[in-house]
């Protein structure tokens, strides 16, 4: 008895650092292990799914434990590595394993604590309750028990606390935590033959009792054909939905032939997932560059963990990939294929599957939970039917159940939206792949045509290998770039609404010789805001301070921070004009002004608020790649990777937005921006062409993505970061403070401030408000932290943290919400 553990350490998906001890019951201790969910209370209501972190025999002392509930799973359902990389996660970016453990697990693998009102007829007699009370109760009359939301649809949508909590009062309800699972598997009804037919003899019985019933004959000799049964070996299994389909019938009809005892229905658990065999092609041959690369790679893979390929626009990357993918699978082990955008899984997933069929998967977000869930169990243990060998996704991807990794490509490895910004975990999946493959004893290849800044310098500093591909593939050149002076056509007023006519001429030209175009501009909406023209008064988000951009197929205004919308005003709220103007203009307006010199030609748009169903993406790929579309207009999310044959021209409409961003980061952002969203011109066939609208010709980034020097523009940038202490030079970490009060953020930030200063000296900015000072109702106030590389990080976030934590434990700043960014980009 002594022997066995008593104490389990778990992981709650809460924002608290430490684990919590709960007592295993005698009944668990033979089926508990670590990396099970359990469920657990928490405080003197809550429910929660924890995760066992290990299992001991040491007592806490500073509270009495509770018992571990129930064990959720026979088997582990988070492994060893998994647990570590969770653990490195929340020490480097200075968060809670809890947060770790709720961003890294599908929601339906969570189970929730909801809480239920439960109708109580013992107190209600000779109690007097308004009418809002008489209708819960009655609704719970009926029903019993039900969820706050059900009570708030009962009361179409209004706010159901207030009568809930005058009805506790009144001890008419009583409140109640229950668990909701989130995922349910997938059944399909199937149709059989009744256990008591058992021979063609019965059968032909069964035929002469159906000839006044045709129509029942009809369905059954359908099923008869379509399962084989008595006329092969094996009998098949027929889904009813199938059934229904092959004999043109109604569920009725089968209704009648199971009461009959003729059929029999039954359900049955299916996969989400495709498991399908497609057909597969063979993998193709390189190039001599192609080649040249391929083996540089794998000879870099023999002295560095990570390898930086350097290949520029359609240099044909993605077949090398395809290569050491095959390479992997022969070994016996996983890859995962990083994207920086769901966009971009259209294309590749067919690429890839076109080589290795169904042992591809896919995870994102925009796959429905269940299918999240059924991906990650089929990693964990994949079925007889289905094994995953690839794994295709973006950043959440990394957090799956590998158990024998072999090789991680992060494409794209320049892309932002590798890291996360909100909430926490604030992680880089591109810098915790190496962490990750560390762990598995595998390999990483970062691919890009134009690297970040910090992952060339490694390469350079021969922390990473690098290896370059610098010939398009069959060599097509490059594309041919042309800047545009906006200023200059203004004034000679040769611009026709946002198009110069350099810009307009070639997309004439290319729509003429059968080409397509992709028009960019990194702004969703129809216009960033609207203006008086005579007060000049901008409507404003009512909780964000900034201005309110316009949809125009909407007719709204919206706030891209909170989501707050109001309908189009017709006249000013200042001074009653009517003359109320947009200014700017975003993707929208692209779209409208482009079919005015264009009429007959056929446009699409890809932004964020064309691509919100889980398909559109694919659609607006797959359209613009069968050429059913002749100019697609699009935001950051054509620039990254897509492969389109037939582009002879891109067009980017304002450079200037970027160039003028205030970030230590813009330039390079500006150039990868520029130079990726041009690569996509003039692939497969010849030479594309670029043409780029600013009013700043002669800016630096400007000419050397006119040029091409990727070299001289990082070199640029290199020194002006070590002139002001920056990345690679310096690690950077942002302090967010944030309250609904403007003197509190205020008070903290500077409080805050004044003691880092002490600790760290020169090495603190701030604190200063960000550009938007003000985001769904809070207040902020930010301080950057600067790190010398050389110098202890680990020690400096400890320093860090204990100045937070004497913040927070003032009584005056215990409502500050603070948040911390660990390498921020």
């Amino acid at each position: 008895m002594n022997n066995q553990p008593f104490f389990a350490n778990v992981i709650l998906p809460l924002p608290l650092k430490q684990l919590f001890t709960y007592s295993i019951p005698e009944s668990l201790s033979k089926d508990l292990e670590i990396g099970k969910r359990v469920i657990v209370q928490f405080g003197a209501r809550k429910i929660y799914t924890a995760i066992v972190f290990s299992i001991h025999q040491n007592a806490p002392t500073e509270y009495k434990t509770k018992d571990i509930v129930s064990i959720l799973d026979q088997k582990p359902i988070v492994n060893e590595q998994q647990l570590k990389l969770w653990q490195w996660i929340a020490d480097y970016y200075m968060c809670s394993v809890g947060e770790v453990f709720k961003a890294a697990l599908p929601s339906g693998l969570k189970l929730e604590s909801e809480t239920k009102v439960i109708y109580n007829p013992v107190s209600i007699e000779q109690k007097k309750f308004n009418s809002t009370e008489t209708l819960v109760l009655d609704y719970l009359a009926d029903k019993n028990i039900a969820s706050i939301n059900e009570i708030s649809a009962a009361l179409e949508r209004k706010d159901a606390l207030p009568v809930i909590k005058s009805l506790l009062d009144k001890k008419a309800v009583i409140l109640e935590e229950k668990l909701r699972e989130n995922y349910k598997p997938k059944t399909e009804t199937y149709i059989k033959l009744n256990d008591s037919i058992t021979s063609e003899s019965e059968l032909g019985k069964v035929f002469d009792s159906l000839s006044r019933a045709q129509k029942q004959l009809h369905v059954l000799m359908s099923y008869i054909k379509l399962s084989g049964s008595f006329m092969q070996k094996k009998t098949l299994e027929i889904k009813k939905t199938d059934l229904i389909e092959d004999s043109k019938t109604s569920s009725g009809i089968i209704k009648s032939l199971i009461e009959k005892n003729i059929f029999t229905e039954y359900d049955k658990t299916v996969s989400r997932l495709n498991e399908s065999q497609e057909e597969q092609s063979d993998i193709k041959d390189l190039s001599d560059a192609q080649l040249q690369a391929h083996v540089e790679i794998k000879e870099q893979f023999t002295e560095k963990n990570v390898v930086l390929l350097q290949g520029v626009t359609s240099s044909g990357k993605t077949e090398i990939y395809i290569h050491l993918i095959k390479e992997q699978i022969e070994k016996g082990k996983q890859v995962l294929y990083l994207l920086p955008e769901i966009a971009l899984t259209a294309q590749i997933i067919n690429r890839l599957k076109s080589v290795f069929g169904k042992r591809v998967g896919i995870y994102h977000s925009k796959f429905s939970d269940s299918e999240r869930v059924e991906v990650y169990k089929n990693i964990l243990e994949p079925s007889e039917t289905l094994k995953y060998d690839v794994i295709l996704g973006v950043r959440s991807s990394l957090f799956l159940p590998y158990s024998n990794l072999g090789l991680i490509i992060v494409d794209e490895e320049h892309e932002n939206t590798y890291k996360q910004y909100d909430p926490a975990p604030r992680y880089n999946a591109r810098d915790c792949s190496a962490v990750l493959a560390q762990m598995h004893n595998a390999k990483v290849l970062l691919g890009t045509a134009t690297p970040s800044i910090e992952s060339y310098f490694n390469a350079k500093a021969n922390k990473y290998g690098l290896v370059k591909l610098t010939t398009r593939f069959q060599n097509i050149k490059l594309p041919e770039s042309q800047l545009v002076d906006t200023l200059i056509a203004k004034k000679k007023k040769e611009m026709k609404s946002l198009f110069s006519p350099t810009l307009l001429d070639g997309i004439k030209e290319s729509l003429a010789m059968g080409g397509q175009v992709i028009l960019f501009q990194n702004r969703r909406g129809f216009a960033p805001y609207l203006e008086c023209d005579m007060c000049g008064w901008i409507p404003q988000c009512t909780n964000c301070d900034v201005s309110l951009t316009y949809h125009q197929h909407k007719n709204e205004l919206v706030c891209h921070y909170c989501g707050y919308t109001i309908r189009s005003p017709k006249t000013c709220k200042a001074c009653g004009n009517t003359a109320v103007q947009t200014r700017g203009f975003g993707t929208e307006k692209i779209e409208e002004e482009i079919k005015i010199f264009f009429p007959d030609i056929k446009v699409a748009r890809m932004d964020l608020d064309s691509t919100r169903s889980k398909n559109a993406y694919l659609n607006i790929i797959s359209n613009f790649e069968t050429g059913k579309i002749d100019i697609l207009i699009g935001t950051q999310m054509v620039s990254k990777g897509l492969d389109f044959d037939n582009v002879s021209l891109v067009g980017i409409m304002n450079a200037d937005n970027m160039l003028n961003y205030p970030d230590f980061r813009a330039f390079e952002r500006s150039y990868q921006l520029i130079a990726q969203v041009s690569g996509r011109a003039g692939r497969k066939k010849k030479q594309g062409k670029v043409i780029i609208q600013t009013s700043n010709p002669a800016h630096p980034i400007l000419q050397f993505v006119l040029d091409n020097k990727f070299e001289e523009m990082y070199k640029s940038q290199l020194l002006e970061r070590k002139n002001f202490n920056y990345p690679p030079f310096f690690r950077l970490i942002k302090i967010s403070i944030r309250h609904k009060k403007q003197d509190i953020v205020d008070k903290a930030a500077h409080r805050i401030g004044v003691n880092l200063r002490k600790v760290f000296g020169k090495r603190i900015l701030g604190p200063e408000p960000p550009i938007i000072s003000r985001v769904q109702n809070y207040y902020i106030q930010n301080i950057v932290l600067k790190i010398e590389r050389e110098r202890s990080f680990q020690k400096a976030k400890q320093l860090l943290d204990d100045q937070i934590t004497n913040l927070v434990t003032m009584d005056s700043f215990k409502s500050i919400n603070i948040s911390i960014d660990v390498d921020p980009v």
